[in-house]
């Protein structure tokens, strides 16, 4: 779906085929962008070359407390587990994940003048697959690696200074409160319920 919105489906159709039939000779991830060689009807293979964006230091401190706010992303990412819905945390720092195509740098060695060809297709769908097996590798290719997101999680410190980790309180003993225990405190006058009559009555 996100290569849909980057690149013509007739071409992304044809990249498939070539992914399939096992055309993609290499792709290699280095300082931050994937280089890549697919054979295609000339006896050279074409040269890829995929660059991302990275995101701005500003979008990532975003993105980062948006992590901070959801204790199931944190313990994913702490346990070096990418989580399934990963995109709501980047959404709601308005920030996109996956590139939209002003973000997009990449060039092919073939002829063939679309700005989007076959062959880098072809390149897009291995890649999908790579993030399968290596999710924080899109992480890297937007400007974060895996140990600086941990390490940032791990901390309490986003970005933002004035962000401070939780400090663990241990509750006091229950003998303390036995006395206690069952009473209702003053706080329950501060408790606001209210109980709805179901949808559907009971006969």
């Amino acid at each position: 779906a996100a290569m849909e919105r980057v690149m013509d489906r007739g071409r992304l159709q044809r990249g498939r085929t070539y992914a399939r039939q096992g055309q993609v000779l290499s792709l290699e991830e280095k300082q931050g962008k994937i280089n890549a060689q697919v054979q295609g009807s000339r006896r050279t293979p074409y040269k890829i070359t995929i660059e991302l964006q990275p995101l701005s230091v500003l979008a990532w401190e975003k993105t980062l407390q948006a992590l901070a706010e959801r204790p199931i992303f944190v313990a994913q990412l702490l346990a070096g587990e990418m989580p399934q819905e990963i995109e709501q945390a980047f959404q709601a720092a308005k920030v996109e994940l996956f590139p939209a195509k002003r973000e997009l740098k990449q060039s092919c060695s073939c002829p063939d003048a679309a700005a989007v060809c076959k062959h880098l297709a072809a390149v897009h769908y291995i890649l999908a697959e790579r993030f399968d097996a290596d999710p924080f590798m899109l992480f890297r290719l937007r400007g974060k690696t895996q140990e600086e997101i941990v390490a940032s999680l791990g901390t309490g410190t986003t970005g933002d200074e004035t962000a401070v980790a939780t400090e663990y309180v241990p509750a006091p003993p229950l003998s303390a409160s036995l006395d206690s225990f069952w009473h209702i405190g003053p706080q329950v006058a501060s408790l606001a319920w209210h109980i709805a009559p179901p949808d559907v009555p009971y006969p």
